[in-house]
């Protein structure tokens, strides 16, 4: 009867396997918009309010209702994220905590009769976990995979890359987590969970999933890509806050890591945000104080708490903690170069050969993971307990996998403990309080730190990059605190003086070894002294993560900066390169060809060119009554095809619309215009056309941007650099020379009071002297003429 189940397992488990894609192209999902060399599809947001006739007809049409409408569900959305991004960390860590719980439990259980036997069964639960995990991110969601920081981060930035923010993204986010996490893996569920928040932010501003069947008309009200970058912003501040119960850092790590544009009223959403995801996990923990939520205990969400610890330092200490500081920015300078190069070589040459391989890759390392984290204590001899100190509250021995200090694994003596299965045969989050824990000097020995250093650290740099979701705050802070308490323990050696605990360096081994990797310095200030609930160590914080990021960056970018560049996400960094100073705009645009569509344009034409050639913005010129070609305007490439796939606007005559005498014909609302996030929107091979299609003219001059921003072919590439970035741009027209000033414009004359009507402010005039014309300019007494050159276009 038993030899049947197994034999049935066997085959079910072998057609599973085969119905896995063998190659990287079988893969659904992978053919975007964009390809770049190494398969990722990328696009670039449209910031800019493209201001048609059919952008103003909707917002002549909004009063003040409206506009307070919006506000109301602005916040209320922000409400939203902040519920569902408590909940979604809440049934993480309930079941990260539960499925480490009854693992530890049974493996414990069965020890008693045979470490080989339990040896095999852990082993086998993380295998399961972990191949649920990859099995979910290659076969359902593979944009889920790795923590979706450095995505995010270009979608905020102004990239989005095909696939991150979808429904099912975050499906397989949440349960590959689960998966990865309890599987035991060097990893964390903090990254993870700023994509998660993001992901909830992102199908909130689009009014659910349409693939799914999940909209609400009710909360598709935003039709710019403006309003959902700062609903996303909100997200990352909870996933933050969530994975850290820490508010504040959270919407700090917004401001200072992910976002590129900022502005006070988004500070106000994005601090409710984090206010209201610390509301959902504080009520979540009180209930599952009363035993409603199996093995989650304390140890479910992370804090650390050190308040009793270490309380005053000597100027003596300032030393070591400085050389903590030098540790932490070569440690993490090392890190972000070795999982640079083992992600440069797993997805240029490993991933290629298909899913099988990501698969098997996963799988094996849980096993070597697994059998180094139960076999290396199994080496160690037992240390005896120490003296019971009433006033600590720490009992010797502990459990193997249950919350505290002083694990007993492999011990003859029941008054004996493992200093390496305390850390090693342990969760993460359970490991680094024992490595914070105060008054617990000489618990761990430095041969047993130092073992344990050498090898997670090498586990996190083989494990980063695997296809699992995957984040690196807690194997960051568990590698710093390792070597933070070597350093503790040497400062208590040297200087004898019986106020100095070893967590207390811990603490700051995890804050510089973050700053080194990560590059975060206020954001990761507020972090740490929120996890740890220790204000009077700020200080000791800000000093090493000032001196590990200057370290760190002494060798190369942030982690999330070199992941970015090589998933070929185009960020625009803050500051623009040196050498752009001394080049021009038309430096920068080479020697291309501008492809561009005449007013009228004829259907077969239109389809010509999109099939030729990837450009997503087009230049529409027309021709003046003085012969001169004038451009009138930016079309964009998704409002084409809206075109085309609608059809409503073909017309016989290739004449202009308002040229016969008819009106400017609006049959579209704006919402058709906008693409869904992460999608590939529409596609020209998915339009039909017949040839009397083909024969028909479109007057583009109703959906054209008739005020995209332009810059002389003269200008600095610096100041094109900050306008671009700044402003949040998708296109960017270079022009000649103006020959004509026609208006200029000061502070004065966009200071207006809100009684004021627009059209009956009276602005001071004077006449520009020219050697054709005189030209009204608009200044203010006093002021330096600083020209906004209207009429460009």
């Amino acid at each position: 009867m038993l030899s049947d189940h197994f034999q049935n397992g066997v085959e079910t488990a072998k057609l599973m396997w085969s119905r896995i894609p063998a190659t990287e192209e079988e893969e659904v999902g992978e053919v975007g918009p964009s390809r770049k060399g190494n398969g990722s599809t990328v696009e670039s947001l449209d910031y800019e309010v493209v201001e048609n006739f059919a952008y103003r007809e909707e917002q002549a049409k909004r009063g003040k209702l409206y506009m307070g409408y919006a506000v109301l569900v602005k916040w209320f959305l922000a409400l939203l994220i902040g519920i569902g991004t408590g909940l979604a960390a809440v049934f993480i860590n309930l079941s990260v905590e539960n499925f480490a719980g009854w693992k530890f439990s049974l493996t414990f259980q069965i020890i008693q009769k045979s470490y080989f036997a339990g040896f095999l069964v852990y082993i086998l639960i993380n295998l399961v976990l972990v191949l649920s995990s990859v099995y979910i991110i290659t076969c359902f969601a593979s944009a889920a995979s790795g923590s979706g920081i450095p995505e995010i981060k270009g979608y905020l930035n102004g990239i989005d890359t095909h696939g991150i923010l979808l429904f099912r993204t975050l499906i397989g986010k949440i349960f590959g987590s689960i998966g990865s996490v309890g599987g035991g893996l060097a990893l964390g569920k903090e990254g993870p969970l700023v994509h998660i928040g993001a992901c909830i932010a992102s199908l909130l501003g689009q009014g659910g999933s349409t693939k799914y069947h999940l909209r609400s008309r009710w909360l598709q009200v935003f039709s710019s890509e403006r309003d959902r970058r700062d609903l996303v912003t909100c997200g990352c501040a909870a996933g933050v806050a969530a994975a850290f119960r820490a508010p504040v850092g959270g919407v700090l790590f917004a401001l200072e890591e992910v976002t590129s544009w900022w502005r006070s009223q988004l500070m106000w959403r994005v601090f409710f945000t984090s206010a209201i995801v610390a509301v959902v996990v504080r009520t979540a923990m009180g209930w599952c104080k009363d035993g409603n939520c199996g093995h989650f205990g304390a140890g479910g969400f992370i804090i650390w708490d050190i308040s009793g610890g270490q309380e005053d330092y000597s100027f003596e200490e300032l030393l070591p903690m400085a050389v903590i500081g030098v540790i932490g920015g070569l440690l993490g300078a090392l890190f972000n170069q070795l999982t640079l190069y083992m992600t440069h070589w797993r997805r240029n040459y490993l991933h290629k050969k298909g899913i099988r391989v990501k698969i098997i890759e996963a799988c094996l390392i849980s096993v070597i993971t697994s059998a180094i984290s139960f076999g290396l204590p199994l080496f160690r001899r037992c240390t005896p307990c120490p003296e019971a100190d009433a006033n600590s509250g720490i009992e010797c021995p502990q459990a193997p996998g249950m919350f505290g200090n002083y694990v007993n694994f492999y011990c003859q003596n029941n008054k004996e403990y493992n200093d390496l299965a305390t850390i090693f045969f342990n969760t993460q989050d359970d490991a680094i309080r024992n490595l914070f824990s105060a008054k617990t000097a000489h618990e761990f020995s430095a041969q047993s730190l130092l073992t344990f250093l050498v090898m997670f650290y090498t586990l996190a740099v083989v494990t980063f990059g695997t296809a699992v979701p995957a984040g690196q705050f807690v194997p960051g802070i568990m590698i710093g605190s390792t070597y933070g308490r070597l350093v503790g323990m040497f400062v208590v050696s040297f200087y004898k003086k019986l106020n100095i605990e070893e967590g207390t360096y811990a603490l700051l081994g995890a804050a510089s070894f973050l700053g080194g990797s990560m590059r975060m310095t206020v954001s990761l200030c507020v972090i740490m002294v929120e996890i740890t609930n220790n204000l009077k160590l700020l200080p000791l914080i800000m000093l090493v993560l000032l001196i590990s990021k200057a370290v760190g960056d002494a060798f190369n970018e942030g982690l999330y900066e070199e992941q970015a560049r090589l998933r070929a996400i185009p960020l625009l960094e803050s500051r623009p390169k040196y050498q752009m100073r001394y080049m021009m705009a038309k430096e920068a645009c080479g020697n291309q060809n501008v492809i561009y569509f005449p007013r009228v344009v004829k259907v077969a034409d239109i389809v010509s060119i999109l099939r030729s050639n990837d450009h997503n913005g087009f230049p529409v010129v027309d021709h003046a009554r003085s012969g001169e070609t004038l451009v009138i305007g930016l079309i964009l490439r998704s409002h084409l095809l809206v075109l085309l796939q609608s059809k409503v606007d073909f017309q016989h005559s290739p004449l202009p619309c308002d040229s016969r005498g008819d009106l400017l014909p609006i049959r579209h609302n704006l919402s058709e215009f906008v693409k869904p996030v992460s999608s590939k929107g529409i596609s020209l091979h998915d339009i039909h056309f017949t040839p009397d299609d083909l024969e028909m003219y479109i007057d583009l001059a109703p959906f054209l941007n008739p005020s995209p921003y332009v810059v002389p072919e003269d200008m600095s590439l610096t100041k094109v650099y900050n306008l671009f970035r700044q402003l949040g741009l998708r296109h960017l027209l270079v022009v000649p020379r103006p020959a004509r000033v026609i208006g200029m414009i000061t502070r004065k004359d966009l200071i207006l009071e809100d009684n004021d009507d627009p059209t009956a402010v009276e602005l001071q005039s004077t006449s520009v002297r020219g050697t054709q014309s005189n030209h009204r300019v608009i200044k203010r007494k006093g002021d330096a003429q600083q020209p906004l050159l209207d009429g460009l276009l």
